[in-house]
Formats: C-alpha cells, sequence, structure tokens
C-alpha cells in the first residue's frame, strides 16, 4: 500500500469511526529499566557527555525495543502510531551534543515505525498511519527565559524553522504519513514548524498532511504563551490541518471544557491524547486505563472528537480501554470551513456575518 492509498484509506474510515492514536513512548520505555549502556549503545561509547534520558537516540543504539513499544501499540487497537522523534531537532539535540545525527534519528524513528506497521498490514490488510512526531523544542520564541530580561530570545525563528526543517525532511524519508506537531506551548514555534515543513515539501517534492496538537499548560484553559484554544486554532487555521487537537499537560477531567471549545470551532477533524492524570506527589500518573475508559467513552458520545490517543503515563493497556470506550461510536461532525476573516492575539478576533 503507497502512502497516499493509505492516507485516502484510513481519511475514509475516519468518516466512519473515531480513530485511535498510540500513547505514551516515554512511560512505557521506563519499564524496560535501561541503563547508560542502552543509550550509548557501541556507537556512542566515547561520546563525551551522558546520553541516559535522551529516548530518540533509542532508535539508533536500542532500535529493537523502540520497535516491541511500536508492536505493542499496534497489538492494543492502535492504528497511528508516533514515531520516537519527539526530541529530535538539532535546538533540542544540542543538550546532548547529538546535532550532527538528527536528521538519521528522524529516518531512522520513521522507519522503525513504518516497519511495525507494515507488520500489522500485512496481518490483516488494514491501513495504519505513522505519524511523524515534531515536538516543541526546548526553547520558546514568543518568552523571554529570563524575567529580568523580556526581550531577549536564545534562538530567531529563522534558525527554529531551520532546524524543524532538518527533522521533517528525515521524517518524509523515513516514510512517515503525516506530521504530527504536537505538544505546542508557544503558537510561534508551532509556525515555525510549520514554515520549516512547508519548506521540506519544496525541497523534496512531497507534501504531507499536517496535524497541530497544542497544549493547555494549567486549568486557566492558555497555552504556555498566553493564548485561549480558539485563539490557538485561529493562528493555525491558515494551515489548513489535516487534524488539530490538544494533548499533554492535563489529564481527561481538566482538559474535558478546553475541547469541547476546540470541537466548537475547528474545521477540521480533532484529536485528543491527554495525560493519565496531573503527576502526583511521586511524579506518577493515577488515571488507570479503567478510570480514562469512562472519560473517553463520555467524550465520544458527546460528539467531541475524531481521533483518541493517550500522552504522558499511557500504557497499551490504557489505549485498549480507549478503543473499547469509542468503538461504535459516530465521530464527531465535521462542519463546513467558514470563510470569515478569524484572527487571534492571546483572545479570538472573528469577523461579524
Amino acid at each position: 500500500m503507497t502512502r497516499e492509498e493509505r492516507l485516502a484509506a484510513i481519511t475514509r474510515e475516519m468518516q466512519k469511526r473515531i480513530l485511535i492514536l498510540d500513547g505514551s513512548m516515554g512511560a512505557y520505555l521506563q519499564g524496560f529499566g535501561l541503563t547508560s549502556n542502552d543509550f550509548h549503545g557501541e556507537r556512542f561509547v566515547e561520546h563525551p557527555m551522558s546520553l541516559k534520558g535522551d529516548s530518540d537516540v533509542l532508535v539508533l543504539t536500542r532500535p529493537d525495543i523502540v520497535t516491541r513499544v511500536h508492536e505493542a501499540y499496534l497489538a492494543a487497537g492502535a492504528e497511528i502510531i508516533s514515531t520516537n522523534t519527539f526530541t529530535a531537532t538539532p535546538v533540542s539535540q544540542a543538550e546532548y551534543a547529538l546535532e550532527e545525527v538528527v536528521y538519521e534519528i528522524n529516518v531512522e524513528g520513521a522507519r522503525l515505525a513504518r516497519a511495525a506497521c507494515d507488520k500489522f498490514e500485512a496481518q490483516d490488510c488494514k491501513p495504519r498511519l505513522v505519524a511523524g512526531s515534531v515536538g516543541p523544542t526546548t526553547k520558546l520564541l514568543s518568552m523571554s527565559p529570563d524575567v529580568g530580561d523580556p526581550g531577549r530570545r536564545d534562538i530567531g525563528f529563522d534558525d527554529m524553522a531551520t532546524g524543524y526543517n532538518e527533522q521533517i525532511r528525515g521524517l518524509i524519508e523515513g516514510g512517515a504519513d503525516v506530521l504530527l506537531i504536537e505538544t505546542i506551548t508557544d503558537t510561534l514555534n508551532a509556525k515555525a514548524a510549520l514554515w520549516g515543513a512547508w519548506e521540506a515539501f519544496d525541497k523534496l517534492g512531497v507534501e504531507l498532511p499536517l496535524w497541530i496538537s497544542g497544549t493547555i499548560t494549567d486549568r486557566s484553559g492558555r497555552t504556555l504563551s498566553g493564548q485561549t484554544v480558539e485563539a490557538f486554532y485561529n493562528s493555525i487555521r491558515h494551515a489548513k490541518p489535516w487534524a488539530v487537537g490538544l494533548n499533554c499537560a492535563l489529564g481527561p477531567a481538566d482538559m474535558r471544557a478546553f475541547l469541547a471549545d476546540l470541537s466548537r470551532v475547528a474545521e477540521c477533524p480533532v484529536s485528543a491524547y491527554p495525560n493519565a492524570g496531573l503527576p502526583n506527589a511521586m511524579g506518577g500518573y493515577d488515571e488507570t486505563a479503567c478510570s480514562m475508559e469512562t472519560h473517553y467513552a463520555e467524550w465520544a458520545r458527546a460528539g467531541l472528537v475524531n481521533i483518541v490517543g493517550g500522552c504522558c503515563g499511557t500504557t497499551p493497556e490504557h489505549i485498549a480501554h480507549m478503543r473499547h470506550a469509542v468503538e461504535d461510536v459516530k465521530p464527531r461532525a465535521i462542519p463546513v470551513r467558514d470563510d470569515r476573516l478569524r484572527l487571534a492575539g492571546l483572545e479570538p478576533f472573528n469577523a461579524a456575518a
């Protein structure tokens, strides 16, 4: 099945039912008891910095484990698998002095996910998508890292976009079907990612659908850079996303109101993949697979979602229960696009009819 055939098939499926995204990569990896040797492997045994904690490099040093994670989620019922490339940009990998292998990490990350999906496709002839994970990086374009110097920025828009371009070219070359620009706390970072994507499309002659997922950082209902959900949507609407959603930060109970806001305004499919609750005092997550199933079932019956998955703290067990929760429930109806002018600062500004 070609990329185009797969996308067409899964898009048709999304009109009939709610699609299932995978869960957390990091939480599941912690269960393998990985050591520094796993992160360094033979290739980086003499690397001058510790790589422990750099989950993305595992696509090069322990591809077998990354594959096991992908296959566990596929076996649980996920039909969209995100690549293990969340921090695979020059900006983020600079913290490990691995900028030189960013492109390779992304190619291999997409290739591993594609191979796992192909294995399951061969068993039942049902399409599985690879979503190339493009994370927010470790820097913000809209905000200063120094409260005493509000004009300071550690990176400019052009450099950020160039880094995203390198990542996205690798994801395309490795076999990603869609680009998942996710966990966006600063909308200007998302715009840099979009610019990098469009530059990559022009260079490679391949255009992938764009899936954009924002993060509401607390119960205020705003991103870290201060936008409401509707303002965030207005800011990225021009990209005509394949899907738009919310992920991370909040658990399903706290995300519900903001998901409803997004569902009300989005003119494309809506996704949601929350954490398994807010981190507790021990750094763990309290939402069980069964308790999260209840939330997803309510979201589905309320007509809020087209794609559901899990973020931090979720496991294949969560995904299996999630799939059961939305099974046989009609997906959210997608409204006709409204061509009126819609602008945004921190708040939305919509032209009157």
